[in-house]
């Protein structure tokens, strides 16, 4: 019982949390879509594996260390103590590339993205802004999963909601009546992940806190050890990237901008199904790592069930809301009315949320195996999910089904992915019952 009650006040916290940096992107998104129409949605998509590739260093190195950091805190090691600055200092190494290239050549990137000269003009001052503040979006990463794995989830859910709320704000603001546009959406952006840090930095002045701020012994070493275990984070959100430039290359082979366009509607609109799954994984991370510390076996065995069961409901849930409701989804995003995009987006939007059925159990396997420390497993199926099989399928379901090829390789994917987590458990469950046999013996 008591389990039961601290899985819901994680993930429901978390799911929260998680929702609200969607809802923010599918602000974006809308605004975009009012202010510039079908151009800033493409010009948005097709910079959107940018964000993911930000996005997966922030996780890998945030998570990761967050992991380790809960992991030795149950313990009672003392190298708790040097992960937080340790994971803070790499991630200001890592984000000064991405700050180089938007600052130096947004317009390269772009047209390396697939944007046409129309789409360089509409989006390359968009890209330039949000990837100078690429170190903002990791230290809110890093921070939110500190606090998260110091027991205070409801503090992380603060920052992430209220954040998210004030970039939905200052879209509005900023593209409407200050008439600033992509520039005004991209500002906003940018700066909401700081009150999220500022948000996390009351945990750290609490009574409450174990996380220390120390910048000795920083060590490549470690973060190794902390990337280990964050990997199936990067690889969730780094395929994100990889899925999207496949998909955005390969729809501009076939119909061009518009049904890069129609990909943005259904890219944006997942975001918030993805938020809620790496809710509910990310949710229960801290207690399978926090029981598995400690050697509680049954305890662990439940909760990674518990998040299993609460991920594939909650798919079911979504799958009939997409479905019932894609014509309104694909509406608000069509402020000019274009039937072609209307055409694209509904099939699309119906066929491709049906793999959420099968991902939301892939993204919690893979997010439990790493809080086990089963870091093979856990890369295994991130790595088959998101870039072996999603890549294969992209490149060869449109040549026999065109546009609903494309639509179909994501469902497609975490349907055979799912089969391999499958087998992996099965084969994990006989050696254990050969062990304890032998054992009995």
């Amino acid at each position: 019982m008591k389990e039961r009650k601290e899985f819901a006040k994680y993930v429901s916290q978390n799911v929260l949390g998680t929702v609200g940096v969607s809802l923010y992107i599918l602000a974006d998104t809308y605004f975009i879509a009012q202010a510039v129409g079908p151009n800033g949605i493409t010009a948005l998509n097709l910079v959107l594996p940018v964000y993911s590739i930000i996005f997966a260093f922030g996780q890998m190195i945030g998570i990761g260390s967050a992991i380790r950091y809960g992991i030795a805190k149950s313990q009672g090691s003392e190298e708790k103590d040097l992960l937080f600055g340790n994971a803070i200092f790499f991630v200001f190494l890592a984000s000064a590339l991405f700050m180089l290239v938007g600052a130096l050549s947004p317009e390269q990137l772009l047209r390396a993205l697939g944007a046409d000269e129309v789409i360089v003009a509409v989006g390359k001052n968009y890209t330039r802004i949000f990837m100078c503040f690429a170190p903002c979006f990791m230290l809110n990463h890093v921070c939110n999963a500190f606090v998260r794995n110091d027991g205070n989830p409801t503090t992380a859910m603060i920052a992430t909601l209220f954040s998210s709320f004030f970039n939905i704000i200052f879209d509005y603001i900023l593209m409407f009546p200050l008439e600033m546009g992509m520039e005004g959406a991209a500002l906003a952006t940018a700066i909401s992940p700081l009150l999220g840090v500022a948000i996390c930095a009351i945990h750290f002045f609490s009574k409450k806190n174990q996380v220390r701020l120390q910048f000795r012994e920083i060590s490549f070493s470690r973060l190794k050890q902390c990337c280990q275990v964050g990997f199936s984070a990067f690889v969730g959100e780094f395929s994100s990237a990889v899925i999207t430039m496949a998909f955005n290359f390969m729809l501009l082979s076939l119909a061009g901008n518009m049904a890069v366009a129609a990909y943005g509607v259904i890219a944006n609109t997942a975001l918030v199904a993805v938020a809620v799954f790496n809710g509910v994984a990310q949710g229960s991370q801290p207690l399978i790592s926090r029981s598995y510390g400690r050697g509680e076996k049954r305890i662990t065995k439940s909760l990674v069930k518990m998040a299993v069961v609460t991920a594939f409901a909650l798919s079911i849930l979504v799958y009939v809301t997409v479905y019932g409701f894609a014509e309104k989804i694909t509406a608000v995003f069509n402020s000019e009315g274009s039937v072609e995009l209307a055409r694209y987006s509904v099939p699309g939007l119906r066929i491709y949320f049906l793999g959420f059925l099968f991902g939301s159990v892939n993204m919690v396997g893979a997010v439990a195996l790493s809080a086990m420390e089963k870091v093979k497993e856990a890369f295994v199926i991130s790595a088959l999910r998101g870039f072996v099989l999603i890549l294969i399928c992209v490149l060869l379901l449109p040549q026999f089904f065109r546009m609903n090829g494309v639509w179909m390789a994501f469902p497609v994917t975490e349907f055979l992915t799912l089969g391999v987590l499958g087998a992996m458990l099965m084969k994990s469950a006989a050696q254990k019952n050969a062990v304890q046999t032998g054992v009995e013996k």
